[in-house]
């Protein structure tokens, strides 16, 4: 599984991990109220012990932390070296673990935890059957699973504008596969369905989330439309497809997205819609 997952990690320890680091407290920001809806759902109790997938800097495994107390317990893993580092130093007084661990392959305790959960952390797998099949083993029986995955692209302006306001400028880029491993690959509620049955957990239940996110940030609107192309190129599926392209070809895409985000609301950040799912599915209690 490890060696399946390889591009993902080598991706992760590098590039993708270090500018989601320099962005972290944004991103949080982005970021959290999808994170709190699916908490919500996962309902963690005093006492609960929780395995946060994919955790990033650890936002999620802090708020996790909150609800389940000091008899509780949170481990927060993720493939990303400078995440987890980034991680360790944002919860020096908090009772957290983290791992720098490829989930799908790790070998946890068996049974260890009563909560799988995950914030966005969960669509990258190679194999995602076998992934949820490996990590329902470190679940106690009857154990919960809840994690927040995105939507599909149309839906979500984060990447649905300025890869929209790219053509024409770029070649046209082959589009990936909707079930290759990426932000959108459990896009479809169906196939998340499938993948949680197959590694055999019930209850699978799947409802959809919206909400609106500040995307960059300025005291004036000029200033946050700057900001927001800023980041933009930087992070994210635009930053990887004008990773290898000339100057004046960025300078096109960088007016291009600038325009279409003035399109957006919002005064010192620009307003964008995201649209999730939140999936609950438990492990059998025998």
């Amino acid at each position: 599984m490890a060696e399946q997952n390889a591009d993902q990690i080598a991706d992760w320890k590098g590039q993708s991990g270090e500018r989601w680091g320099a962005y972290q407290a944004r991103l949080d920001t982005m970021m959290a109220p999808f994170g709190q809806a699916a908490i919500k759902a996962a309902a963690p109790a005093k006492g609960e012990r929780v395995l946060d997938v994919g955790c990033g800097a650890g936002a999620s495994s802090r708020d996790l932390a909150a609800c389940v107390g000091a008899e509780g317990h949170v481990l927060g893993v993720d493939i990303s070296e400078p995440l987890i580092d980034r991680a360790r130093l944002l919860a020096q007084d908090t009772p957290v673990l983290f791992q720098v661990a490829d989930a799908s392959s790790t070998e946890f305790p068996k049974g260890a935890f009563d909560i799988l959960f995950s914030r966005f952390g969960v669509m990258f797998f190679d194999d995602p059957t076998a992934a949820f099949t490996h990590m329902r083993h470190a679940l106690a029986p009857g154990a919960r699973v809840a994690f927040v995955c995105w939507r599909d692209i149309a839906e979500n302006d984060w990447v649905r504008l300025p890869m929209g306001a790219i053509k024409g400028i770029l070649p046209s880029m082959t589009p990936p596969s909707p079930e290759a491993p990426g932000p959108f690959s459990f896009g479809d509620p169906e196939r998340v369905e499938r993948i949680l049955t197959a590694a055999s957990f019930t209850d699978v239940a799947i409802a959809p989330f919206n909400a609106s996110i500040p995307f960059g940030k300025g005291e004036t609107r000029d200033a946050a439309l700057d900001d927001a192309v800023k980041m933009t190129l930087e992070v994210g599926p635009l930053a990887r497809a004008l990773a290898d392209q000339p100057d004046d070809i960025r300078a096109r895409a960088s007016a291009a997205v600038r325009a279409v985000f003035a399109g957006c609301p919002g005064e010192r950040s620009v307003i964008i819609d995201g649209a999730a799912w939140i999936v609950t599915a438990h492990n059998p209690t025998r």
